[in-house]
Order: C-alpha cells, then sequence, then structure tokens
C-alpha cells in the first residue's frame, strides 16, 4: 500500500512538552502512539477522520503522565503494543527487538532503544520493506536525546551510556526515515527549545550534536551535565503505569464542595484564576496555580498525590480542562469546586510593576537554566519546585519569574507558611530591564 504523511497525525500537548501520534492505517482503523489519559483531542481527531483505533502503543513507561492505553484497551477494545521488559501488570502484546505487529499492510518492529529508561522500545514504521519513520520516544529527539536520571541515580551514568547505543543504532536507519519523537520543547524529559517536533535521520545527522559523539563516556558527559531539575511526581508514575491506571469514566463532573465541608476533609484549596483575580481576593491559605497549559505540572510538582484538594475557578473557566490536566498526572483526589461560601475567610496579595520594587529583596523562582539565562542583579534563587525546603526568613520579598504565574504560586505557597510580607512582581527580568533600563546579570 502507498503511504502519505497525512495519515500521520501529531497531537501535542504543549503544557507537558510530548507529542502523541495517531497513524491512520489506511482501512479506517488507527494505530495510537504514546497517548496520555487525557485522551479527549485524539477520541475527537479519531472522530472526525472517520477512524477505529484498532492498536495502542507505548514506547515506554512514561513518568510525566499516565497512559491512556489501558483507557483504549478497555472503551474501543484496542490492542496494546509495549515492551516485554517493562512487564507491564494489564493485557497488552509484549514486543522484543526485531518483534513485528502486522497493521494490515503497514508494520510496526520493535527496536529496542534503553536509555530514557531501561526497558524502552522504538516503533519502526515499515511499507513492506521500506522504512517510513521511527516512533523514538524518549531515545532520538529533535537536537537532543532525553534524560536518563529518572530511574535512580545509580543508572543515571549506565543509561546515558545505553542512550548513546540507542541513538547510534537509530542513526544508522535511512537518512530519508522520519524521526516521530514523544518528548518536545517544553518537556521536562529534556529537548532544546525549539518549534520542530518532528524530524528526519538525515536531518539529525547533520544537526544533533549528541550524533556527532562517538565516545559514549563523552556523550555521557554531554548528556548528564545539562540536566535540570524536574517534578517531584515523576518518581511515582512509571510504577502505576507499569500496573496500569485506573479506568475512568468519559464524563468526569467538577461537582460542588462547601469550602466547611472542603475543610474537614482536610482538603487543600488550589485556586486556578488568572494571577491578577488571585491577587484580589482568595480563600486564606489558598495556593495558586493558574488554568494554563503548564497547570498539571505545578500541580503535580507542588500538591502531593495523597492530598485532598478542592479547586476555585472563575466561570468562563473550562472545568473539563481542570479534571483532566488533574487525572493525566494521577491527581484523583479532586474533591470538586468551592462555589460560594469562602467569601467570609479571604485574603489578598500585592501585585506591583517593576518600577516599584524599589530595594526590596527579590527571589527568582524559575527554573536554574532560565536563572542563568539572565535575572536581577542581586535575586536570589531558588526553583518553585524546591521552594518548600528553602530556609527563608520572614522577610519582605518581591517575588518574580517569567511571566508572573510561577511567582504567584511561589507566593501562595510562602504565604501558607506563614511569610507575611510578600509581594508578586507582574512581568519578568526582561520586563524589569526595560522599565528600570538596568541590565540583567548573566551567568554565561
Amino acid at each position: 500500500m502507498g503511504f502519505s504523511p497525512s495519515q500521520l497525525i501529531p497531537l501535542v500537548d504543549e503544557g507537558l512538552g510530548n507529542t502523541a501520534y495517531l497513524l491512520a492505517l489506511g482501512d479506517g482503523r488507527a494505530l495510537a502512539v504514546d497517548v496520555s489519559r487525557d485522551l479527549r483531542a485524539v477520541r475527537r481527531t479519531a472522530e472526525q477522520r472517520g477512524l477505529a483505533i484498532a492498536f495502542t502503543a507505548d514506547t515506554h513507561l512514561h513518568a510525566d503522565y499516565l497512559s491512556g492505553s489501558p483507557q483504549l484497551a478497555h472503551e474501543v477494545g484496542a490492542t496494546v503494543i509495549a515492551s516485554a521488559a517493562g512487564r507491564r501488570e494489564y493485557p497488552h502484546t509484549a514486543l522484543r527487538d526485531d518483534d513485528e505487529i502486522d497493521l494490515g499492510g503497514l508494520t510496526l518492529r520493535a527496536m529496542t532503544t534503553p536509555g530514557h529508561t531501561a526497558e524502552h522500545l522504538s516503533f519502526l514504521l515499515l511499507d513492506g520493506d521500506t522504512p517510513l519513520g521511527v516512533f523514538t520516544g524518549g531515545s532520538l529527539i529533535v537536537g537532543a536525546a532525553a534524560r536518563t536520571d529518572l530511574v535512580s541515580p545509580k543508572e543515571t551514568v549506565p543509561l546515558a551510556r545505553a542512550q548513546h547505543a540507542s541513538l547510534q543504532r537509530l542513526g544508522r536507519l535511512p537518512d530519508e526515515v522520519g524521526v516521530w519523537p514523544t518528548h518536545g520543547a517544553g518537556s521536562f524529559c529534556s529537548a532544546p527549545p525549539g518549534a520542530e517536533r518532528t524530524s528526519t535521520i538525515g536531518a539529525e545527522k547533520r544537526t544533533n550534536p549528541l550524533l556527532q559523539i562517538d565516545d559514549p563516556e563523552i556523550f555521557a558527559r554531554r548528556l548528564i551535565e545539562g540536566l535540570g531539575s524536574y517534578p517531584t511526581y515523576f518518581s511515582r508514575l512509571p510504577e502505576i503505569n507499569r500496573q496500569g491506571p485506573g479506568i475512568v469514566s468519559a464524563e468526569q463532573p467538577l461537582r460542588r464542595v462547601q469550602l466547611d465541608a472542603a475543610i474537614t476533609a482536610g482538603a487543600m484549596v488550589v485556586d486556578v484564576r488568572p494571577v491578577l483575580d488571585f491577587a484580589r481576593r482568595h480563600v486564606t491559605g489558598a495556593v495558586s496555580i493558574p488554568l494554563r497549559p503548564q497547570f498539571a505540572t505545578w500541580l503535580g510538582w507542588v500538591v502531593p498525590a495523597s492530598q485532598p484538594f478542592v479547586v476555585v475557578r472563575n466561570p468562563e473557566q473550562d472545568p473539563e480542562e481542570i479534571v483532566w490536566q488533574s487525572l493525566k498526572i494521577g491527581h484523583e483526589n479532586l474533591l470538586g469546586e468551592i462555589v460560594d461560601g469562602w467569601h467570609n475567610s479571604w485574603s489578598t496579595i500585592d501585585v506591583i510593576g517593576p518600577a516599584h520594587v524599589g530595594h526590596t529583596p527579590i527571589l527568582d523562582v524559575r527554573q536554574t537554566t532560565e536563572y542563568h539565562d539572565g535575572h536581577v542583579p542581586g535575586a536570589r534563587h531558588v526553583e518553585l519546585g524546591h521552594l518548600p525546603d528553602a530556609d527563608l526568613s520572614d522577610e519582605p520579598l518581591v517575588v518574580m519569574c517569567g511571566h508572573g504565574e510561577r511567582a504567584a504560586t511561589a507566593a501562595s505557597l510562602l504565604r501558607r507558611t506563614g511569610h507575611r510580607h510578600v509581594a508578586i512582581l507582574s512581568g519578568g527580568p526582561d520586563d524589569w530591564s526595560r522599565i528600570t533600563r538596568l541590565p540583567l546579570e548573566r551567568d554565561r
């Protein structure tokens, strides 16, 4: 059969920086690859294209989201394809190196490519004997390779060496073969910035610096030295994905909860409204995590999965989005939303512009790489994810990030732990430099 590039439909999760794929097989059926538990886009796209999802494949035991494959198997009877080495505890077709699956004209061949995880598979798509493209998951990604430190510290270097071998193996495929990674720009699984999320073997051989390194030890050092922090919830999701995420209803309403009932249940209040709305008036003790594509990441990082929580939202904010972003990272203790009754216990927080900072100390809560790329001179740096462990005295502070959302989260966390004199900076370091006409400090 002939293959058209239009048969491959990328589905980008901008918040997690990932791409799932829906591959039309040419007979009304489809293959889904690395889909998350939030299947709304997958379902919508399949329905629009008149496709029935017959197969669903996972390249590895994901750390950044719960797999949607068990859900697809339950809902539509899709065959789950995954690595035998992953020892998944739910029904699936377990593949080893060079095993093949007949997709009905096209063939999917397993390629063992350990590195990002120990049991990682890439899936080579063939039309007869002709390789068309390879779903590389967290092995070869555009301009880089995914991190190898998510399994355990003692495995980081051995997996980095394995990642080198995996990239070399993928690099021996024909230049015209498509490279279809899961992780892309914005992923904490490590990817450089850039708009491109797919590539070809030839393009990567020309432009990917990691493919230019022949020595596995040099490769390992280069890969590991660029790794930053990652969300704490990454440590628990691979095992849930191995056991199989629980099946959830496609309909997930956000029920109403009274504040006093939420407090009795020991719930944390998560305010998903925009920063200025939160600052003007919010439930005393609430944590601000504005609803945006990155909501799931910061919810998973600052709210323990075991912690019951309720949300406060504006009427125009989509309750379904809140629910599914929570569920795709395994946060299932969402009790509902508070719609009234909280106005008797509320607080405010100041939001100030760069011109009004004065001599107040600045706390920069961006990631380390962002901070080094340019920060306000003298600003103290603590990543938002590490803030609960930071030793900060109750002195006046202006909290800043790149735009204001993470600063609001940080300020609300500080308020919860007794820091009274905290303000949120509107904007980021570039705004501060532009308005004050002072240069940023750069560490590289």
